[in-house]
């Protein structure tokens, strides 16, 4: 039986004495899928992606990456955040390579890696630019190639491209479709966008608020490679209706 890339088993969290952010959450999700995580605001969903990155602990419960504790599993898991994070006195090749000087990479492969990943994210023309010479899609590029320097195997992403224009947002989805089925990772994808969820995703979790619980796993079936035309599709807009129709039903519970 296939050891799940990341798996909650009955897992709790909360912080002090509080109420708990999420109750009792049990679910599974295997290697090479894409889930994306939606629900009200406060249900726990970025809370989710910092048990799996072992930012936080689970209070009970257990959760496991690859079968080893999140702690442990460090190396093979990235965490990309809303925001950027880049360092502003650094050029963008350096930021990329900021992990792997940190890890103490010799130069030469380095600085090949790094071009590679400039190449694979399109940015080798402003390799040598700041952050704030960037448009807000590239700096978020930026922050992709930097956390694919580690070579992940599992990648968390906290709304990632919310600050983003609604065109720059459609062509990230598009550019992160690509690499994902390039590289094969299991991607765990927090977002509000049901549309962006439905585009990106093998499978959506809807979360109920107050705590925060499993209400709906839906299968998101809509063939790979995922284009602009798939926006367009009559499946696909009934896929974005079923699941705006279960956060209404989550809501009002």
């Amino acid at each position: 039986m296939r050891v799940p890339a990341i798996a909650f088993e009955g897992v709790t969290k909360r912080f002090g004495q509080g109420k708990a952010i999420l109750e009792e959450l049990s679910v599974a999700i295997q290697p090479g899928e894409f889930v994306s995580v939606v629900g009200p605001s406060g249900c726990g969903k970025s809370t989710l992606l910092r048990l799996v990155s072992g930012l936080s602990p689970a209070s009970s419960g257990t959760v496991e990456v690859d079968g080893m504790t999140p702690t442990a599993a460090r190396e093979i898991t990235s965490f990309i955040f809303q925001d950027p994070t880049l360092l502003p006195w650094r050029t963008v090749r350096a930021n990329v390579a900021l992990g792997l000087e940190l890890e103490g990479v010799a130069r030469e492969r380095r600085e090949k890696t790094v071009e590679d990943l400039l190449t694979l994210v399109g940015l080798e023309h402003v390799a040598g630019s700041y952050p704030r010479q960037l448009s807000g899609g590239m700096k978020m590029r930026a922050s992709i190639a930097r956390a694919l320097a580690s070579k992940p195997r599992i990648l968390l992403l906290d709304e990632p491209f919310a600050a983003l224009d609604e065109m720059t947002r459609d062509r990230m989805n598009e550019e992160l479709i690509r690499l994902y089925q390039q590289h094969g990772w299991t991607v765990l994808f927090v977002t509000h966008s049901v549309a962006e969820a439905v585009f990106l995703s093998t499978r959506i979790l809807v979360l109920a608020p107050h705590p925060g619980r499993l209400a709906h796993d839906i299968a998101v079936e809509l063939p790979y490679p995922r284009t602009a035309e798939t926006r367009g599709s009559e499946e696909f807009d009934a896929l974005v209706a079923r699941v705006s129709r279960t956060l209404r039903e989550v809501h009002s519970v």
